[in-house]
This record gives C-alpha cells, structure tokens and sequence, in this order.
C-alpha cells in the first residue's frame, strides 16, 4: 500500500514538473514578444505630392484664410473645415475628410481678439469650437447679470458665429500627479518629472506656489521634496519645483493612477480636438474625456490664462499641476475649470509642449522595452502612441502600465510577476526541472535500496 502511494506521488510530481515546464516556455515567449517594440497601427494620408498629412498639416498648408481648424472623427479621420470646394477638393485628395463653413480661422481668431480687448469678467471663458465653426463664451454662476449682459453686448457685435452660454459652478484654479504635493499655500499634483540635464524637476500648475515655495511629500513636512524655482501665472499657467535631491529617482518616467498603479510616459505631444485623453490627480485619481477645443482663454478670479487645452474631463481641488496625457503621451498638466467628479464639468490644461520649451527643459520618459530604464524627451514631437490616440479613440488606454516606485521590496515583487520579463518564466522553467531530476533521483535510490534488500534477504 506504502509503495502504491509512493508511485501515485511520484507520478503526480512529474506531471506537475512537465505541465511546469510547458508554462514557463509560454511566459518565456510572451515575454519575448511584448519586448519587441509594438508596431502602433497608423494611418497614411496620401496627399497630391505623395506626402503624409495630418489634420494640422492640411491646416496649415491651406492657410487661415482658407481653413478653420481640424479635430478627430469618430471613424478616427481626420477632418478638416474648409471655406470653399477647392480646398474641400486638396483636403480629400489628402484621404482627410472636408467640412465646409461659413467662417474661416481669420474670423475665428479676430473674434477671440475683441473678447480679450474687451474689459475682463472673473468666471468667463471663451475658445473655438473647430466643428460648429463658433467661438463658445461660458460664464459660470459668479458672474453677475450686469457682467453676463455686457459680455452678451460684446459677443453680438462681433457676429451671430459667437455663442453665449451658461455653465454650472465657477471656473477654478483645482489648487489642493499625480502624487500629492503640499505646501503652506495648499495641496496640488506633481504632473510630469524633466530636467535640465544637471537637475531634475517637477513640472506641476504655476497656480500652485510662486517661485520660493517649499513643497513636502507629508502633510507633518518631514519629507521635503524640493522647492519652486520658477513660476508663471497668470498668463501661462506651469512652474518647475527642483527636487531636494537633484535627482527624481526611480519610476521618473511613471504617473501615478492609484492603487499603487501608474502608467509609462514614453514621450510628449500636442494634443489634438476630439482625441481621447486620460488625467490624474491626487484628488480624484484617473478619469478620462475628449478634447473640445484648443487655445482656449479662462479668466480665473486669480488672472486670465490663453492658450490653454479645454476638454470635458473631470477635476477637483488638489487636482492641479496633475498629469494629462494618452496612450503613455504627455499633453499637459491641470490648470483649472469648473465642475467635480460627481457631476462632471469642464477642464482646462497648460499645454506641456509650450512648458517644455518656455522653461527650456526635457521629458523624463520611461523606457518600454528596456525593463523602465529612464531617458529624456530631446523633442516634443509624438510618437507612434500619439498617432494611435487620433486614428482610434474610442480604443485609446492611458498608456502602458508601471507600479509606481516604491521600497525596494516593492520593486523587485513588480518585477517578478512583471509578464515582460524572463526571469518568472526562466524560475518556473528551473523549478520544474529540479523536480523531475529530483523524482529521478529519489526513485532511483528507492531502487537501489530494494535491491540491497532483496540480495540481502536471498543471500543472508
């Protein structure tokens, strides 16, 4: 009976052994392939001159006369609003598709620039909507009904393409990455890690501190992070806090998610009307939303910001400086708006690509394929990842995932069940084989010694 268990055991042992190895060539392979660098599905626009052509390009090849901006379809082509057939005609032989208006970008922006010489009204906000061919004034519920009639004057003047309209709540600095941040001003996000080449930084809302302000990790102030060395707002709206140590550490190239998740940023980008986008903040966490309109103006109670990415995304006090970005590109970092998580609202975010430039500082990316080695962002130009997010929205994710920097305990569990690495398929590949070495070798000596036994027996 002793035997017969025995042999139950080592066959079970084997099967289990044989069924290890099979598993851990499988996580061997995978993780061969997802080290492969991803081939992003993109779409080619041929032009007349056998060039490719984006949305913006055919904007501006045609000319502000002539044009009135471009935004993402649902199909994931781009469209383009033209004024009149010939260029509908260029726009199409592109492969983008042509919607033609009554009013061009000239219009457009000559009635944006009577709106900013016009006297400035606290809780108002204005941008161009590319795919009504209007220009959209918001007045949130601060605004009197003195100032809401004077605007509403303005606005008539310029043309009937100028649309008034009414907005829950009040337009907000989200003052309070996406980690938190704190000081004796409040609590704000860091949005995304750069550097100067010498020094890293946080780029987070210029909103969130002047320069000279010192920010904390806790809220007892025992883990000072580092302190703002240079802030714009109003006007723009981003600022650099240098990190205490000179240097931002592992994960520089992650955003937080929660959880303890975070997502890889492999590189920065403009963003673009209608693209799916996702934004992060100590507040609230992810959420994500389209894109409404570009170069928006918002006239906070605190000064009036221009320039600014205007989507329909959720945010909350604490959310600022806070990343925004899709498919793992960075597009900005939160600046305000109006609204909550609950019920929604709208948000407006600095461009990142402007920051970058204006502060004369590079993206810390987070390198995919070399197991979250860190490198810089020489230029703000998209990736791959970027087109992806235009060509299919409605598939975009916020990027690749990360865990977020931790112990070292923490990072050496992330990755060992990380799925992109060999090294769990090569241990699962190293145990199986010492078990059915093991299975041999104890059988063997099973053998052995019932020889021994049997010859002892026969032989006295």
């Amino acid at each position: 009976m002793r035997h017969a268990r025995r042999r139950i055991v080592r066959r079970v042992t084997r099967l289990a052994a044989v069924g290890g190895l099979l598993l851990g060539g499988v996580m061997v392979t995978q993780a061969a392939m997802a080290s492969e660098t991803p081939r992003a599905a993109t779409r080619t626009l041929s032009s007349a001159g056998g060039t490719a052509d984006t949305g913006a390009a055919l904007v501006a090849r045609l000319g502000t006369a002539r044009a009135a901006g471009s935004w993402t379809g649902t199909d994931g082509r781009p469209v383009v609003a033209v004024t009149d057939d010939a260029a509908a005609r260029t726009v199409r032989r592109a492969g983008a598709e042509a919607k033609v208006v009554a009013h061009s970008m000239d219009q457009l922006t000559s009635a944006t620039a009577t709106l900013r010489s016009a006297p400035r009204v606290a809780g108002t906000a204005w941008a161009v909507d590319y795919r009504t061919n209007r220009v959209l004034v918001s007045a949130d519920s601060t605004v009197s009904r003195g100032d809401w009639s004077r605007m509403s004057h303005v606005a008539a003047g310029i043309g009937d393409f100028v649309r008034m309209q009414r907005t829950r709540g009040s337009f907000t600095t989200r003052l309070n990455g996406a980690q938190p941040i704190l000081s004796t001003g409040g609590r704000c996000s860091a949005g995304f890690n750069v550097t100067n080449g010498r020094s890293d930084f946080i780029l987070t809302a210029g909103h969130c501190g002047p320069a000279g302000s010192t920010w904390f990790a806790d809220n007892q102030g025992d883990q000072q992070l580092g302190q703002t060395v240079s802030s714009t707002f109003p006007g723009n709206d981003f600022s650099l806090v240098k990190y205490a140590s000179g240097t931002a550490g592992d994960g520089a190239g992650v955003v937080a998610i929660g959880g303890g998740n975070g997502v890889r940023i492999t590189g920065a980008a403009d963003a673009t009307v209608g693209q799916r986008v996702f934004r992060s903040g100590s507040t609230s966490g992810l959420h994500d939303g389209t894109v409404t309109a570009l170069n928006a103006t918002v006239n906070y109670p605190e000064g009036t910001v221009t320039g600014l990415i205007q989507t329909n995304v959720c945010a909350e006090p604490g959310d600022s400086g806070g990343p925004l970005f899709s498919d793992g590109i960075a597009l900005g970092v939160t600046s305000g708006g109006s609204g909550d998580c609950t019920t929604g609202g709208t948000t407006f975010f600095q461009p990142i690509t402007k920051a970058l430039t204006a502060l004369n500082v590079k993206l810390i990316v987070s390198g995919q394929n070399t197991g979250g080695a860190q490198g810089t962002a020489s230029s703000p130009a998209p990736s791959a990842a970027a087109t992806q997010a235009a060509i299919a929205p409605g598939g975009v994710t916020p990027g690749s995932a990360a865990p977020v920097a931790g112990g070292r305990n923490e990072r050496l569990l992330a990755r060992l069940t990380d799925t992109r690495n060999v090294g769990p398929g090569l241990l699962v590949i190293a145990g199986s084989l010492i078990a059915l070495v093991a299975t041999r070798y104890i059988r063997a000596e099973q053998d052995r010694k019932a020889y021994q036994r049997y010859y002892s027996a026969t032989w006295g």
